[in-house]
């Protein structure tokens, strides 16, 4: 005979006054967690109380019930029940919904059991809650509110929500990560976020941030220059689209459209040099984004005469430069760092600063047949290069026929041009061929372009270097027959390396530029002046000036078709004598200046010889632009060189098996710290850088300022 099923019967729910309550010293919860008290009070006050106490009645000694209910589970809701009564917003004696537990069960048990039984809601389920609400009328601000959280969150939920439903899906199945998802909503492009969820799902590289990088690889960041010159609400009134990471600082964002960008760039700044020519005067002005790197050659440069100060403010600098000088004096002497001090000496040098920082005035003659370049600084501020003539703009009776250069001055960017590889085109190496063959000859120039140009700075600072090596150059030239054996291109010559991008950008070419535009402002207009003013200038300053022209004929530059060996070797003997390193230069392997242009062999080949094997190894089942990327990150800072960018050992011009100063030996390489790596390279597929010189006629110190 069949037993039968026991029927249960649940407890009875019904309303206790609030006096009759009390708390239970068995509830389990003694640590505080999620929503305030203060929070769910306020929430019980704007839709009910949602979910029943669950009580107990009080027993006498005798066993009978006094009236009084114990909650064992409930006790935050109480918590705040009691707390709308202390603000009267509630009656003591307001019935509050129960369940009355018949004492079956222990009371700690029931305690327990509603908070471990009790199942969070998914993250997912909270997103479209959001969606929903926010699709029936409630702003971003009233959902904060109502639910005490900050607007930011609510935008995060929202977001999150937006990303293609069936990514949204395998999230669901837990096919994906909270922080895959996270990644994919910096876009709102459905269409690429799968795109990009079919490419990762093909790999084991899943991480966050490579799906990142996948999703912004054609796309700028506000941070770059062209966006920073016109503007995130310029390009956007324009009807750009900007990508916004809600969950990462994301400077800005990134821009989608760079044709756009491009064209709102090339518009402002050809409206820019159009105001200067029409309040300036000039016979021209020139604008674009960029200019090759010796854009000048040929042209000559005359300066304008700063403006004076006026006796305003001549006083106020001499008050100004007296208190700056004074509180700087008193504040090097105190014990204690002061946050005012500070930013009172900041304020005064700022002022300083303005006042020394005054417009330059040209001669009307000269603007009317001088011209101007307009170009995109670094940072996104327009560059303003003013006073270059154009030789056909010359004046008839200023021409010397015995000269090539104008008022004779040599330009930091002459006429000699280096023109592209052989061919005219950059061979781009066959990634397939894991072989490794010879660095292409355009990439060979292109560095070794680079390497001259910081080979110069660093000349530059070394005038006893400079002086010697064009006294070589003169003795090779007057008892040896091979006279042209040197670098230096004594005729002053200066080759452009106009085929080379981003010269211009690197901190020597500033440098450069900053050191030949502080002589051009204190060497004398009149050419005819010259002399007299370099027998009154000072060793110091003169030295300096002597070592500054000398550098600027130097050409280290390897040339597919003129290899120049004696002159490459001389070159190495001037870089030895100076100490000079392409790496102490500044330099550093990256996927556009050499990781992205050479084969997949040749990125494995630096990265062994920078890291050793195993590195390599990590990174060898990567595509070439991915393998490029991360060859770049593992190898900065490792002092790791190129080639062409070594220095000679023994004979010849280059020795292709040795690593940079500062590589790793091939015994330490093994057992370099990989720590760094990104999981996925793990190869695990379930892990998702004065002298005082006496100075004549009115000849002073301010000259070592361009000197230095």
């Amino acid at each position: 005979m069949a037993q039968a099923i026991q029927k249960i019967t649940l407890s009875a729910a019904r309303d206790i006054p609030f006096n009759k309550l009390v708390l239970s010293q068995q509830n389990v919860r003694k640590i505080k967690a999620g929503v305030s008290i203060e929070d769910l009070a306020e929430d019980i006050a704007h839709r009910g109380l949602l979910t029943s106490l669950s009580v107990r009645p009080e027993l006498d000694a005798d066993g009978n019930e006094t009236g009084i209910y114990r909650i064992p589970a409930g006790g935050r809701r109480y918590r705040a029940l009691e707390r709308l009564v202390s603000q009267k917003r509630l009656s003591k004696t307001a019935g509050v919904p129960c369940i009355v537990s018949p004492g079956e069960t222990l009371e700690v048990e029931d305690s327990l059991a509603e908070n471990v039984q009790r199942v969070s809601l998914h993250p997912l389920d909270q997103f479209r809650a959001f969606q929903t609400l926010r699709e029936q009328g409630l702003g971003e601000e009233e959902i904060a509110a109502r639910f005490f959280v900050s607007v930011a969150t609510v935008r995060q939920r929202l977001r999150l929500a937006s990303v293609s439903p069936r990514l949204l899906d395998f999230y669901a199945e837990d096919e994906m990560t909270l922080e895959q998802v996270i990644a994919f909503s910096i876009t709102n492009d459905h269409v690429r976020q799968e795109q990009v969820w079919d490419t990762i799902s093909r790999s084991h590289s899943r991480e966050p941030y490579y799906i990142r990088r996948l999703l912004t690889e054609t796309a700028i960041r506000a941070s770059d220059r062209r966006a920073v010159y016109v503007g995130i609400e310029a390009y956007e009134a324009a009807g750009g689209v900007t990508m916004r990471d809600l969950f990462e600082q994301d400077q800005g964002g990134w821009l989608q459209d760079p044709a756009l960008l491009e064209q709102l760039v090339m518009e402002k700044l050809k409206t820019h040099a159009e105001a200067i020519q029409v309040s300036e005067g000039w016979k021209w002005v020139e604008a674009a984004f960029d200019f090759p790197y010796g854009h000048t050659s040929g042209l000559r440069r005359f300066y304008g005469e700063q403006a004076e100060m006026t006796e305003d403010e001549l006083a106020r600098y001499d008050a100004a430069r007296a208190e700056y000088d004074k509180l700087d004096a008193e504040y090097a002497e105190a014990d204690e760092y002061s946050e005012t001090t500070e930013q009172k000496l900041e304020e005064l040098g700022s002022e300083l600063d303005r006042l020394n920082d005054r417009p330059f005035v040209f001669d009307p003659q000269d603007i009317a047949r001088g011209g101007v370049f307009v170009s995109l600084g670094a940072s996104g501020e327009p560059k303003i290069e003013r006073g270059f003539v154009r030789p056909e703009d010359e004046q008839q009776a200023e021409a010397d026929p015995s000269t090539d250069g104008g008022d004779g001055r040599a330009d930091h960017g002459s006429a000699l041009t280096v023109t592209g590889a052989a061919g005219g085109e950059d061979t781009q190496p066959d990634d397939e061929d894991e072989t490794i063959k010879p660095l292409p000859d355009r990439l060979v120039l292109d560095l070794t372009a680079a390497r001259t140009v910081a080979l110069r700075n660093a000349l530059a600072n070394n005038p006893v270097i400079a002086f010697i090596g064009v006294m070589h150059a003169f003795v090779l030239k007057t008892f040896y027959v091979y006279g042209s054996d040197s670098c230096l291109e004594v005729t002053l010559q200066s080759a452009r390396f106009s085929q080379t991008p981003g010269l211009g950008d690197t901190v020597w070419a500033k440098e450069i530029d900053q050191r030949h535009d502080g002589w051009g402002q204190d060497l004398p207009k009149d050419p005819n002046d010259l002399w007299d003013f370099l027998i009154k200038l000072d060793e110091v300053s003169r030295q300096a000036l002597f070592a500054h022209c000398a550098s600027l004929s130097v050409n280290a530059v390897i040339e597919p078709w003129n290899k120049r060996a004696r002159a490459i070797a001389h070159a190495e003997q001037l870089a030895r004598s100076i100490g000079f390193d392409m790496v102490e230069a500044g330099w550093v392997p990256t996927a556009d200046n050499y990781l992205g242009r050479v084969t997949k062999a040749r990125i494995l080949q630096a990265v062994r010889e920078a890291k050793g094997d195993q590195a390599a190894e990590l990174i060898g089942h990567l595509k070439k632009t991915d393998m490029a990327r991360e060859a770049e990150r593992l190898i900065t800072g490792c002092g790791w060189l190129p080639e062409p960018l070594r220095m000679t050992i023994g004979e010849g011009i280059f020795d292709s098996d040795a690593a940079g100063d500062d590589a790793v030996e091939p015994e330490q390489a093994e057992t370099t710290e990989i720590e760094d790596l990104p999981a996925f390279l793990l190869d695990e597929p379930e892990t998702s850088s004065d002298g005082d010189g006496d100075m004549e006629s009115g000849i002073d110190g301010e000259h070592l300022a361009a000197a230095e």
